[in-house]
């Protein structure tokens, strides 16, 4: 029997896309004829993933989860090709797992050239035989469309505190906030109630940021260029640009700070006066500490949706 090497594997996956211990077993089975292995992949229709994983990938399902014990939490955004195999029970099943997983083993990063601890490296919670990058070729074959995990966020309580998230409309959008309060407030129904409307309002108000300190320097710095030249335009004098910038600056921060944003729940009051609001009710500080905003296929290149020439494509066995 041949000695299978790293690089063969390597080389075989390259060419099929199918999952690493898939690709060691056919070379095994093959005694390391890399083209008999690649039909062997191909007979067990292991290898159509290779083609399928460079589709766009802009549909799919956020998820979020928060452990028992209240402690830990993860926020998840898992694409496919098309919003009908969002709703697939295998992808929904994956979704699911996944973000069990993540609670449970803890990945520092998604892929292994991010740094250690990658998620797409370990042993899937879900069937430990296999990676979680491994698992994904096979799905992708019996879904038959791309599937591609793309961002998490996983949490840790480091004192006393509450986590909380929200899904809305069905994995379109999610949320997850940290609050850090006392043990005894983190146990208060109103406490919970208020992380829960956090949570709420982070996704219908996007904000950029959690307080002034968290706006990037070249969006503060563009933004203060697009007042100056409206400033100018309007016919006020140069000399009076800077005092009116400052007005228009905060109101960029009060448009787009969580925590000077107003509280959507009651529009008298801003984030930090609702947080202000519910220590006073439970006689305990709380403070809101972060906050993470997954909206699904933000930012990616949108799928074209030629029925055409998907039907052509499938009939012509690509």
């Amino acid at each position: 029997m041949a000695n299978i090497t790293a690089a063969q594997v390597k080389e075989l996956r390259d060419k099929t896309g199918a999952g690493m211990m898939d690709c060691k077993k056919a070379l095994v089975e093959t005694d390391g004829n890399l083209e008999e292995a690649v039909d062997a992949l191909r007979q067990k229709g292991l290898a159509a993933a290779k083609k399928k994983a460079g589709r766009i990938t802009s549909e799919g399902s956020v998820s979020a989860l928060i452990s028992e014990d209240g402690k830990s939490g993860a926020l998840l955004e898992v694409n496919c090709e098309t919003d009908f195999v969002a709703k697939n029970p295998d992808f929904v099943e994956f979704v699911k797992n996944l973000t069990n997983h993540i609670i449970a083993k803890a990945p520092k990063v998604l892929k292994a050239e991010d740094g250690e601890g990658a998620l797409l490296d370990q042993p899937f919670i879900a069937n430990e035989e296999k990676t979680v990058g491994d698992t994904l070729p096979d799905l992708i074959g019996i879904i038959g469309e791309n599937i591609s995990p793309r961002r998490f966020e996983r949490w840790e309580l480091n004192g006393s505190g509450l986590l909380n998230s929200y899904i809305h409309m069905g994995g379109k959008l999610g949320v997850m906030v940290e609050l850090e309060c006392s043990e005894e407030a983190a146990k208060n129904e109103a406490v919970a109630a208020f992380s829960k409307q956090l949570a709420m309002h982070a996704a219908a108000s996007n904000p950029l940021c959690l307080n002034r300190d968290g706006v990037p320097e070249d969006v503060l710095e563009r933004e203060k260029a697009i007042y100056k030249t409206q400033i100018l335009e309007s016919g006020k004098p140069e000399n009076l640009v800077d005092k009116i910038m400052v007005g228009k600056v905060n109101k960029f921060y009060k448009e787009n700070c969580l925590l000077e944003q107003i509280w959507v729940h009651d529009t008298a009051l801003t984030v930090t006066k609702a947080a202000a609001a519910i220590s006073k009710e439970v006689g305990s500080e709380v403070t809101i500490k972060r906050y993470a905003r997954y909206l699904l296929g933000e930012g990616l290149e949108k799928r074209s949706n030629d029925l055409a020439a998907e039907v052509a494509e499938q009939l012509e066995g690509k």
